[in-house]
């Protein structure tokens, strides 16, 4: 007799198990419950679908060769049965079944398995603010949310738009507005973009960048009210403001749907995430669980996590598979890897920020570079600003932030690789990367990285990231400011806002007389690699009292002159 796997949720963990076992225990018989139409979509696309990137909406449920992945295709192909437009309500642990309801018909029936599989995924959250169930207020969470306001979009209505919310859902939507002519402000009640990818320096760059793109940030601020009338909306009020909107997208996050699995006994974290083993087994051995309804590992602080992303999902989807079918594979984690495009921006993180790591208990070190991806003769030539953050005691690689308009997925990945593999900063500085001019310089930025960072644990340099820089000059001993740049570049670039001496990196041994003796001096250029030079010259004329602006005025982020 063949086993029974029931699996509830049939869109990225739950499908990708049961296509897995299609291939490795085609003796199961695979049951899929799906209370959407739609299953094994492509919800990341959403953003793209809804800027008029991906066409037809039919592109994100079907597959490279435009088949759709619909209850036929997986009962032809897999040998899958799935019910769409089915809702789990109820699993009794005992019997082993689930109770389902048919939306359409209203009917009621019971499913029996042997191994289950939960992939309920999340919903996302709906604020009880008022005005918040008008018309043209959308979520983009499911299919008819991408449809719904697709259709919205399409219509030529949609002037103006407020996103709520400014994490990675809400401002890959604003590129997909702003690049349809609509004019798009987002509100947050931190201070900065990207809260929880990036930390504030860079997240005061992005919100230069997007705001140069006509996009209006509004941070700090608060939600109270969205204003209509006849349930059509006409503005969004803050507690500082009223913006005027046509529509308005809720981003403020998700919540897990765990309810059934509560009211089963299953093991529930305090978030209210599934817990599950390595094995993405939950409590009861005959139910597994995975995707954006459970907590995994992280893998640099061993503690538990939530990280809700497709691929994710779709990983523990073949693990869960695996374990059902009796291989041996196991889940071992995720370090916290996201990344965004916004524009022309690539923007990025993985592992651990410098706060992040100290909470661990590591005494984390970093430092902030800004490099060229390709050599500057080569066309398209881009750059990007990455932050390295290592233990000081074992030289271990914790995380990374990175940004820019150059290459910067490639890096990102990379660093993925460097953590996940516990490597030291010296390993990475010594990585064989591939080059050749159109892809990378001859030391890649992530070797030029960790050799900063090295220079930096060494006592070989010191340096101020821009947040301490401007907590130093605060001070009521502020250092002294050398900038090396060209007259012609600061004409371009404009200056750091406080008291500065400018004496050409070419001219600085000859000048170095005009620099006060018995004051911390320090140097800055443009990405600050010249600064380097410079602390040579001065050292060789007894200025011991030195330090480096990380990032130079490229990774500046608060005034310029």
């Amino acid at each position: 007799m063949s086993r029974k796997v029931l699996i509830v949720g049939g869109v990225a963990c739950g499908a990708k198990a049961a296509a897995r076992l299609a291939r490795i225990a085609p003796e199961c018989d695979v049951t899929i419950l799906e209370r959407g139409d739609y299953i094994s979509f492509a919800g990341c696309g959403f953003p793209y679908f809804v800027g008029d990137v991906v066409k037809e909406y039919k592109d994100l449920v079907c597959t490279p060769l435009g088949i759709v992945r619909d209850a036929a295709f997986f009962r032809n192909v897999k040998n899958i049965t799935v019910h769409t437009r089915t809702l789990a309500t109820k699993i009794d642990r005992e019997a082993k079944t689930v109770t389902a309801t048919n939306i359409s018909t209203g009917e009621e029936k019971i499913y029996p398995y042997d191994d289950l599989v939960l992939a309920t995924g999340a919903s996302a959250i709906r604020p009880p603010i008022p005005g918040c169930d008008m018309n043209s207020v959308f979520t983009l969470w499911t299919m008819p949310d991408a449809l719904a306001m697709k259709s919205a979009v399409d219509s030529g209505r949609v002037k103006s738009a407020v996103i709520v919310g400014g994490g990675l859902i809400g401002m890959e939507v604003v590129e997909a507005l702003a690049n349809r002519g609509i004019s798009v402000s987002v509100v947050d009640l931190l201070p900065t973009p990207l809260p929880a990818l990036v930390e504030e320096d860079f997240g005061l760059r992005i919100q230069k960048y997007v705001e140069g793109k006509g996009v209006h940030f509004y941070g700090g601020e608060k939600v109270v009210e969205i204003v209509g009338d006849g349930g059509v909306v006409s503005a969004v009020r803050t507690d500082k403001r009223t913006i005027d909107a046509d529509m308005v997208l809720m981003a403020v996050g998700i919540r897990p749907n765990t309810a059934m699995a509560k009211e089963a006994g299953l093991e529930l974290a305090k978030n209210g995430t599934i817990v599950v083993d390595d094995s993405m087994r939950t409590s009861d051995p005959h139910i597994y669980a995975g995707g954006d309804c459970v907590q995994t590992k992280h893998l640099v602080t061993g503690k538990p996590v939530w990280q809700p992303m497709g691929s994710t999902a779709n990983r523990q989807g073949r693990v869960i598979a695996d374990a059902i079918a009796g291989l041996r594979d196991t889940f071992a984690g995720v370090i916290g890897t996201g990344i965004l495009k916004l524009f022309e921006l690539t923007i990025g993180r993985t592992g651990l920020n410098d706060a992040q790591a100290r909470e661990a208990g590591y005494d984390p070190v970093s430092v902030l570079v800004h490099e060229p991806d390709r050599p500057h003769f080569m066309p398209g030539m881009g750059a990007m600003s990455i932050r390295l953050v290592a233990d000081r005691n074992s030289r271990q690689i914790l995380g990374a932030q990175l940004m820019g308009n150059g290459a910067v997925d490639k890096r990102l990945d990379a660093l993925v690789a460097a953590i996940t593999g516990r490597l030291t900063v010296d390993l990475l500085a010594d990585t064989d990367f591939a080059y050749a001019p159109p892809f990378s310089t001859a030391l890649d930025p992530i070797t030029h990285a960790a050799n900063v960072l090295r220079n930096k644990m060494d006592g070989l340099v010191r340096t101020y990231s821009p947040e301490e820089m401007a907590e130093r000059m605060a001070t009521g001993t502020p250092p002294f400011i050398l900038d090396v740049r060209t007259p012609k570049e600061l004409d371009l670039q404009g200056r750091l806002p406080y008291d500065s001496v400018n004496i050409p990196l070419g001219t600085l041994r000859a000048r170095v007389g005009e620099l006060p003796k018995g004051q911390e001096i320090v140097v800055y250029c443009k990405t600050s690699g010249r600064a380097w030079d410079a602390i040579s010259a001065l050292k060789i004329a007894g200025f011991e009292d030195t330090a480096i602006l990380e990032g130079g005025i490229t990774a500046w982020p608060y005034e310029i002159k």
